[in-house]
């Protein structure tokens, strides 16, 4: 491994290998520092009682909900060197800009923190920043303070010294690109980011009257970010013609590729997850084989059960190690992490080594300590949430029994095979037997109880037939970034076969080979509280987003939602079709406007520091991409194919694009069809359409589907 000691037997030359590995060790900040986890004690005290429903917790499990909440792992440090190793686009500092608290949660799908008010004025520095206040015995050297957004804590920056200070400029901070573009740029503070920045948002059972103006008990830390807008939160200067921005604004609200940071060219969105049942899914857990690196995770065995935390079922090491790995995506021990691949470009990657992280990142190790108290939180607080409990929820729910018990056995016959995690024991799926024992079990008073309605197994993407770029993702195969966190049974998954998918532009069927090595499926997502948690699919592409968490905004999305599962012939999006002129316009992920792939020359990778790509000042622009243009055609590119057959490709497309420059649109996209070929021979998953797929039920007859709908709404 990297940087590893060099073990030797030759006693003589021990001493100087032990030497040579500590010199040129990597460290994080805490370590540096001389710290030791003891510094980073967890706080029982019960911060924020009133979410959650108000459940009550034990000291440990408040713990774990304030490490949810307030922890970052030292990932101050990261996003602060991400807020200058971004293309210019990233800065948590402005999207935490007060002067647009009143407007957070439309804009950004983010919630404001109850304890903060809009700041009236600049404070010292000439930032707008909430003012917020600092609860009672909470520590600002291990928690920061808040920043305005639940989820987000404000530090000093150690690094703004008097040098710094005197070359801070706060309105060219906000207005000037050539000043903010600076790789070298010391801002006066740092934003740290807990878990519950992308996973606190407006509890379905008592959602606030205002969602931009939340108080705690309207807020739960479980539900996940529904209504999360990573386009707008992670781009500081949301520019249309930027291609990179159009990249990041495909994603829908409430679903983020968790792997645009160590890119593996997939354009990738997936829903973030809500958390429920957390006792019945680890019941369902079944055992898998683990090896090598991921033995060195805390509670990893070499054959154990394991929950499937990703859509692809990818994380398979156990909880404690999926939310190890969380952790280090989000920034802990980046000083480590950013070496072994290339920052939000994609390419080659290595292994981050866990053995290595617990020897050098202190903050590794105080994250480790504090997941046993998050995972008790948890199971005490992780319940369901019934539409019957929500205020007004009654009403849109049947009191015909008749109906619903006709949609139970529907359920029972069509989708509790996979959806429920209550199973016969020895009776196989699709038998007589296990048809007879699950309508029973449907009909039973207790049937949701405790049922994590999934089974949390992994299904080819052959069979559910929906789109499968999540299923191709890379970061968790052998021998690249999360090789670490995932099993031997994930690495040495068969290959699923032969999928269909469709041209990009002219809609004609083809078939593709997917590979094997763990690509190729997705994990059962739970439905418990379905009637909340629409639009639907791994990528939240199924379904109208109404951004409003009220039960009526809910129900909304639900109706809409469900309808297209059902009824597929409903889904077709129909408004390119003018615009291409082709009968082929299911939803696709388009750029809304003319763009440039723009790369400022200081931040121009060597991958892309090409003479016939650069301009004479060193930058990259690739361009005009006609609006309408399918964006994982150009976001999916391959960066480890052949870097001549790359060079080809892309000199070639900026070459006939900038032929294309003032001409009309139709002439534009005259031009991108004939690159169609080249793009794809390098695109590593040409699978475009996003909501196609699981057509089970859609065969049963209209009065079933209602009832069926009736009884999902119970859930």
């Amino acid at each position: 491994m990297r940087r590893r000691l060099i073990r030797t037997f030759a006693t003589g030359t021990l001493s100087a290998s032990i030497v040579a590995a500590c010199a040129t060790a990597t460290q994080d900040e805490a370590a540096m520092a001389g710290k030791t986890p003891a510094d980073f004690p967890e706080t029982t005290v019960d911060f924020f009682a009133p979410m959650d429903g108000g459940v009550a917790l034990a000291p440990n499990e408040a713990a774990g909900r304030n490490t949810w909440i307030l922890w970052t792992g030292g990932n101050q440090a990261f996003w602060d060197y991400l807020a200058n190793n971004s293309f210019g686009t990233l800065d948590l500092i402005k999207t935490a800009d007060s002067r647009y608290r009143y407007r957070r949660f439309d804009y950004y799908g983010l919630m404001n923190d109850p304890d903060c008010t809009e700041a009236r004025e600049p404070d010292e520095y000439g930032l707008y920043i909430d003012d917020c206040a600092q609860p009672e015995g909470l520590a600002p050297e291990i928690y920061g303070r808040s920043a305005g957004v639940v989820g987000l804590r404000l530090y000093p920056n150690p690094n703004f010294d008097d040098a710094a200070q005197a070359a801070w400029d706060a309105e060219r901070y906000y207005t000037d690109p050539e000043y903010y573009n600076n790789p070298e740029l010391v801002r006066p503070y740092r934003l740290g980011m807990s878990c519950g920045f992308c996973h606190v948002s407006a509890h379905p059972l008592n959602p606030p009257e205002d969602p931009n103006a939340p108080e705690w008990e309207n807020l739960s830390a479980t539900i996940g970010g529904q209504y999360f807008w990573i386009g707008r939160i992670f781009v500081a200067h949301p520019d249309e013609t930027n291609f990179i921005w159009q990249i990041l604004n495909s994603s829908p609200p409430g679903a983020l590729d968790t792997s645009f940071v160590a890119s593996d060219n997939v354009n990738n969105p997936r829903t973030i997850n809500a958390v429920f049942n957390v006792a019945a899914r680890l019941e369902t857990a079944e055992e898998e084989q683990i090896a090598g690196g991921a033995l060195n995770l805390p509670g990893v065995q070499p054959v154990m059960p394991v929950p499937h935390i990703l859509k692809d079922g990818a994380d398979s090491v156990g909880v404690m190690g999926a939310l190890s790995r969380v952790y280090i995506n989000i920034g802990t021990f980046h000083q480590e992490w950013v070496k072994h691949f290339k920052l939000l470009i994609g390419g080659e990657q290595e292994p981050m080594d866990v053995a290595y992280a617990r020897e050098n990142s202190v903050y590794w190790r105080a994250t480790e300590g504090r997941v046993g108290n998050l995972a008790a939180y948890f199971l005490k607080a992780a319940g369901p949430m019934y539409l019957k409990d929500a205020p007004g929820g009654a009403q849109y729910l049947s009191e015909d029994e008749a109906l619903l018990e006709r949609g139970k056995l529907v359920f029972a016959d069509n989708c509790a095979s996979c959806h429920s995690s209550k199973q016969p024991d020895g009776i196989a799926k699709g038998t007589g037997a296990y048809r007879e024992w699950m309508r029973q079990e449907v009909m039973k008073p207790d049937f949701l109880d405790n049922n994590f309605l999934s089974d949390d197994d992994r299904y080819p993407v052959s069979l559910i037939q929906t789109n499968a770029c999540s299923t191709l993702a890379t970061n968790a195969t052998r021998g690249h970034i999360w090789d670490n966190f995932s099993s031997e049974t994930y690495k040495t998954l068969p290959a699923v076969g032969e999928i269909e998918v469709a041209h990009p532009v002219d809609g004609t069927r083809s078939k593709y080979d997917m590979p094997g090595g763990g690509r190729g499926y997705h994990r059962t997502p739970s439905l418990v509280a379905m009637w909340a948690t629409a639009p639907y699919f791994h990528n939240n592409a199924l379904g109208k987003f109404t951004n409003d968490p009220s039960v009526e905004g809910r129900i909304e999305a639900f109706d809409d939602a469900v309808h297209k599962l059902l009824w597929p012939q409903r889904r077709e999006d129909r408004t390119c079709q003018e615009e291409w002129g082709l009968p082929f316009c299911p939803p696709v992920y388009r750029t809304t406007k003319e763009s440039y792939l723009r790369v400022p020359h200081q931040y121009v990778p060597d991958i892309l520091n090409i003479t016939d790509l650069t301009d004479e000042a060193g930058n990259v622009e690739i361009g005009p991409i006609p609006q309408g243009t399918p964006i994982s055609l150009l976001s999916n590119i391959d960066l480890t194919a052949s870097k001549l057959q790359l060079a080809k490709v892309l000199i070639n497309a900026k070459k006939r694009l900038k032929e294309a420059e003032g001409r009309p649109v139709e002439e534009q996209r005259r031009i991108l069809r004939t690159l169609v070929p080249d793009l794809l021979s390098v695109n590593k998953c040409p699978d475009f359409v996003v909501d196609r797929g699981h057509y089970f039920g859609t065969q049963l007859s209209d009065a079933d589907k209602e009832a069926l709908i009736e009884f999902l709404k119970t859930l």
